[in-house]
């Protein structure tokens, strides 16, 4: 007699987060320079209630200023707490996935950088694959996870998303509606292979999606690579370094940022045949709370199911979605086997949805 065969799912093993130590509130932030140094006056013309009206945001955490933090040091911590998670030994890795916006280096990616700093690039040589969808990085990379796992590519894979915004933002009034809303963070997930007849188990669904007509309304165009050379201004002339820092048009983010989140959400409803009573969290990217509080309304998602962090870290791009689920873990809201519907928007533009059980 032949028996039916499980199929291959991918489970997520392991999750682990990490936020540098050094908190800066609204407050604070105001009289910051440019190396996150307090000044006696006002650097930037914004207050504590003008930044929690238009984000929600509070606080948020950033790396000393002194050089000694990378990218792959954030992604480092968050990694070793996810494989400690796990009980997996990095040694045992055969794939990285790594989402980020800013990495160590413009090239080579940073995933080869962490393989280095985990200790393994001489003992296992594992895939290590970088993505650049911006806050859409965690969705993007779980669907290449998932696909690579139940097609028996890979069997243990690490994806981590990280970012180090702080020396990359305006400390101005000119750049004051991107530099609110950004901290440093990171979060990571250990995936691998389960067998198991059961459709919902595991990472029950994903999907992502691209609108490039969006591609210049949230960018940084410092290697722009028709510019010879890239860098030709004075970057302390306020009339020509602009091209340092990110810009927003932010209107057009919010509008489509809804809309994105919106409608992925309901696509993962409908396609899975799922209801909110099937589904314990709603875990939207940490842009802001305007955006998640919107696409919650719309939507019709029980408030008191979504899941936020944005007022304590600030929007940490491919980090929020893990950091936050990880955030409120270590709270105790979320537990093992709980089921969590993620919805992400980010530049490009990106978005996408996932359903999928800790």
């Amino acid at each position: 007699m032949s028996y039916p065969r499980h199929m291959i799912r991918t489970k997520i093993l392991g999750l682990g987060s990490y936020v540098p130590e050094r908190v800066v509130d609204n407050h604070e932030l105001a009289f910051l320079d440019d190396r996150h140094v307090r000044q006696p006056t006002r650097q930037t013309e914004t207050s504590d209630e003008w930044i929690q009206q238009r984000t929600g945001v509070r606080e948020r955490r950033y790396v000393p200023n002194d050089g000694s933090v990378w990218t792959s040091d954030l992604a480092l911590h968050a990694a070793r707490r996810a494989l400690a998670d796990a009980g997996v030994d990095a040694a045992e890795l055969d794939c990285i996935i790594f989402g980020t916006l800013s990495p160590d280096f413009h090239f080579p990616g940073t995933g080869v950088i962490l393989q280095t700093k985990l200790g393994i690039a001489e003992r296992t040589s594992c895939a290590c694959f970088d993505i650049r969808q911006q806050c859409s990085a965690f969705i993007y990379g779980l669907q290449m996870a998932d696909a690579f796992i139940r097609t028996g590519t890979y069997r243990r894979i690490l994806l981590v998303g990280a970012e180090l915004h702080s020396h990359a933002l305006d400390f101005t009034t000119r750049g004051r509606d991107v530099t609110v809303l950004f901290g440093d963070g990171a979060g990571a997930l250990v995936l691998g292979p389960v067998e198991t007849d059961d459709p919902r188990a595991g990472v029950v669904y994903t999907s992502a999606h691209a609108d490039g007509t969006g591609a210049s309304d949230l960018c940084l165009k410092i290697f722009e690579i028709a510019r010879l050379p890239y860098l030709d201004y004075d970057a302390r002339d306020r009339d020509h370094n602009a091209l340092m820092y990110p810009r927003m048009e932010g209107k057009r983010v919010f509008l489509h940022a809804v809309r994105g989140m919106v409608m992925s959400t309901q696509a993962a409803l409908a396609r899975t045949g799922m209801t909110w009573d099937d589904i314990q969290w709603f875990v939207p990217h940490q842009a802001n709370l305007r955006i998640n509080e919107k696409v919650a309304e719309v939507a019709g998602i029980p408030r008191d199911k979504v899941l936020n962090t944005i007022e304590l870290y600030g929007n940490t791009t491919a980090a929020s979605v893990p950091l936050t689920i990880d955030h409120w873990r270590q709270h105790g809201r979320v537990k093992r086997g709980d089921r969590i519907l993620s919805s992400v928007f980010g530049s490009g533009f990106t978005w996408g949805a996932a359903i999928f059980t800790l």
